[in-house]
């Protein structure tokens, strides 16, 4: 009997687009003959539907068409302790169940879905799932809580100026605290974003202004960093969970010039008519990185490092930053479910895409298994007491 996987994309998400491109590159490469594919799109506005045709990254230039001919739907956990994918709008006659679904994967990007919102959802169905868990999620999104932990875990990071929406009001008082403590250039970026959305580069105040208020339209939270000038980036995927861990091989991803920042369109849609449905594949990069051999020692240790001082699971995506001036190595960030799943980065260690899947999956019902030993029950009688609590609890 096959095993029902559930693939959730989409989402309330300025990486919407993106998400689908990796979602439907995963779908064409999971096992068919191992698991029945249920692909589930949520929309822009939270709403999920399901369809084959899903299935097929050319039904998405049509949104609305495709949903007119897709089935709303929703998750349910039964009774019997199953987790099922029903109607939204249930039918008078008939079957409203749509499948059984033995496990869910997440292939989604961006706030309200990677950063631990829709994890968290998944864990209270109780419902095994792919990928970080709520907390790990969490702390990747948040660039700037991500480089406080892994400072005081010893990582080399970036330091950084994190200001609040209610900040921008004035926002003379953040260049002065900026310039300060850094100078000039520097990177801003939305504390809980990716896909290079928000971010730039500014040299001066009226940069830096521009730069923030662009950043504050994206997010209620932004970091500002001092920018490596001579920067070379260098990416290394990692797959595992806190026991076990690898390291992929590292990338350079190819910028036009030295000042230039990788873009929304660089990553994904990359110049060209197939750009868009090859998602971060697309990209131009050097695989592998032009870097000294100690240099890629460093960067695959530490990415795997901090992929268990993190508490990851799955597959992650490890940025850093090679400053040419110094020799000295950056984190710049952490994407706990990257572009296309970074299998590029797999598939010169002879890592097939399906078998990359395979263990992401496997990983998935691992931990699961790991999580049905916790006690989540604590005997006791306090409601047996009735009313002697009063209205105030145990408190009065």
């Amino acid at each position: 009997m096959k095993i029902n996987l559930a693939v959730l994309f989409g989402g309330r998400s300025v990486e919407h687009e993106v998400s689908v491109i990796s979602a439907v590159q995963a779908m064409a490469s999971i096992n068919k003959e191992k698991y029945n594919i249920i692909p589930v799109y949520m929309t822009k506005k939270s709403e999920f539907y399901t369809s084959e045709k899903m299935l097929d990254i050319n039904s998405f230039k049509d949104i609305p068409a495709l949903l007119a001919e897709s089935v709303e739907c929703v998750f349910v956990r039964t009774p019997e302790g199953k987790v099922q994918l029903i109607r939204q709008k249930h039918k008078v006659l008939g079957n409203n169940v749509i499948s059984d679904i033995d496990i869910a994967f997440p292939i989604v990007h961006g706030t309200n879905v990677e950063d631990g919102a829709l994890q968290g959802y998944l864990q209270t169905l109780d419902l095994p799932y792919v990928g970080c868990d709520v907390l790990a999620s969490a702390v990747g999104m948040d660039k700037y809580v991500m480089k406080i932990l892994l400072k005081e875990g010893g990582f080399p990071v970036l330091d950084g100026c994190r200001f609040r929406s209610y900040q921008s009001d004035d926002m003379d008082a953040i260049a002065e605290q900026v310039e300060k403590k850094f100078g000039y250039p520097v990177i801003v970026k939305p504390v809980n974003l990716g896909s290079s959305v928000g971010i730039s580069k500014a040299s001066d105040r009226d940069g830096l202004i521009r730069s923030a208020e662009e950043a504050f339209s994206f997010a209620d939270q932004i970091l500002v960093e001092p920018a490596v000038v001579q920067l070379k980036e260098i990416n290394c995927s990692v797959v595992g969970d806190t026991e076990e861990a690898e390291a992929s091989v590292c990338e350079e991803p190819v910028q036009a010039s030295e000042d230039d920042i990788l873009s929304y369109e660089q990553k994904y849609v990359g110049g060209g008519k197939s750009g868009g449905s090859k998602g971060m594949a697309a990209l131009k990069r050097k695989i592998p990185a032009d870097i000294t051999p100690e240099q890629e020692e460093f960067v695959r240790k530490t990415a795997v490092e901090a992929f268990r001082y993190l508490g990851c699971n799955g597959v992650s995506r490890i940025d850093f930053m090679l400053d040419m001036a110094t020799d000295k190595i950056y984190i710049n960030e952490i994407n706990t479910i990257p572009g296309s799943l970074a299998f590029y980065l797999w598939e010169p260690k002879g890592v097939k895409y399906t078998e990359l899947l395979e263990r992401m999956i496997q990983l998935a019902l691992k931990r699961h298994r790991q999580s049905q030993k916790i006690s989540y029950a604590f005997d006791s009688n306090i409601l047996s007491m009735g009313g002697s609590f009063g209205s105030k609890g145990s408190k009065s």
